[in-house]
C-alpha cells in the first residue's frame, strides 16, 4: 500500500511546481489570439456575439480595443460590448459600457444607440415592467430602474430627433408615463386600504402633477376625493370631484359617489 503524502510535503510540491512555471520551465498557455489583426479580432467576436456566446465576444472585444485602441475597430467594439452585456442580462454592465462610450465619444455617430441602447438595458419589456413580482406588493417595487430609461430615451429624442431610435423610443416613453403613473395609483391604493389618508392622496396628486395625461389620472382622482373627505377638506374634496366629472364624464366612479353611505373607500 502507497505511503500517504504529508500535508507539508504536499504543500512543498505545489510551491515547487509554482516556482518552476514562474522560471518558464513549465510550458505556457499560447494565447491563440495573439497574431490576430483588429479585423479578424473584431469579426470573431462578432461571430461569438451572434451565436449567443457573449462572454467570449466580450473578451474578445475588449482584447481588440486593447491592442488596437485607436481606430474605428476600437469604438465599435466598445459599443458591441455594450450590447453583448445587454443580450447576456446583465443591465448593470451594459448601462456602465454605454456610459463610457458616450462620454469618450459624445460626437461619435452612433452616439445615439449608445442612449437608446442604455434605455434599453432598465427597461425590461418581457416583465411588462411592474408585471413581475405579481405576488409583491406595489409598494414595495422600486421604479428607478423605469425613471431612468425613460431618461435615457428622452435624451435620445431631444438631441436626436431624426435618429432611426426615437420613434421607437417615442413610444416606449409613452408605456413608461403610464406605467410609473400606474405605480403610483397603486401606492395610494395601498395607503387608502389602511386609511393613511394623508399618505394617499399625496401619492395621487403626484400623479395629477407629473403624468397629467396618463390614464392613471382618473383613478388617482377618485383616490383624492375619498381621502380629502376622510380628513374632513370639503373643498379639495369637490374640487377633485369637479375635474373627475370634466375629464371622465363617464368614469365608473361617479355612481359610487353618490351612494347615500359615503362609503367610498369600500371599492377599493
Amino acid at each position: 500500500m502507497p505511503a500517504r503524502r504529508s500535508p507539508a510535503r504536499s504543500l512543498a510540491a505545489l510551491v515547487l511546481a509554482l516556482s518552476l512555471a514562474g522560471c518558464g520551465l513549465l510550458p505556457e498557455v499560447k494565447d491563440e489570439t495573439e497574431a490576430w489583426s483588429a479585423q479578424k479580432l473584431y469579426s470573431e467576436a462578432k461571430d461569438n456575439l451572434e451565436s449567443g456566446n457573449y462572454e467570449r465576444a466580450v473578451k474578445l472585444f475588449e482584447s481588440l480595443e486593447s491592442r488596437y485602441p485607436y481606430g474605428n475597430y476600437a469604438q465599435q467594439a466598445q459599443l458591441e460590448i455594450a450590447y453583448a452585456y445587454y443580450k447576456d442580462n446583465s443591465a448593470a454592465l451594459a448601462i456602465a459600457a454605454c456610459d463610457r462610450f458616450i462620454k469618450l465619444h459624445p460626437n461619435h455617430p452612433s452616439v445615439d444607440y449608445a442612449y437608446y441602447l442604455k434605455g434599453l438595458a432598465n427597461f425590461n419589456e418581457d416583465l411588462g415592467l411592474f408585471g413581475a413580482l405579481i405576488d409583491q406588493d406595489m409598494s414595495e417595487r422600486d421604479p428607478r430602474a423605469a425613471r431612468e430609461s425613460f431618461e435615457s430615451f428622452k435624451e435620445l429624442t431631444v438631441r436626436f430627433p431624426e435618429s432611426k431610435y426615437t420613434p421607437d423610443a417615442i413610444a416606449r416613453m409613452k408605456y413608461l408615463v403610464n406605467a410609473l403613473a400606474q405605480n403610483e395609483v397603486h401606492v395610494a391604493r395601498y395607503y387608502l386600504k389602511r386609511e393613511a389618508w394623508v399618505a394617499a392622496a399625496g401619492r395621487a396628486r403626484e400623479v395629477l402633477k407629473t403624468y397629467p395625461e396618463a390614464p392613471a389620472l382618473e383613478d388617482a382622482l377618485a383616490i383624492m376625493i375619498v381621502a380629502y373627505d376622510k380628513l374632513k377638506l370639503d373643498d379639495l374634496r369637490d374640487d377633485a370631484r369637479r375635474v373627475l366629472k370634466l375629464n371622465f364624464p363617464n368614469s365608473r366612479y361617479h355612481q359610487k359617489f353618490e351612494q347615500a353611505d359615503k362609503a367610498w373607500y369600500r371599492f377599493w
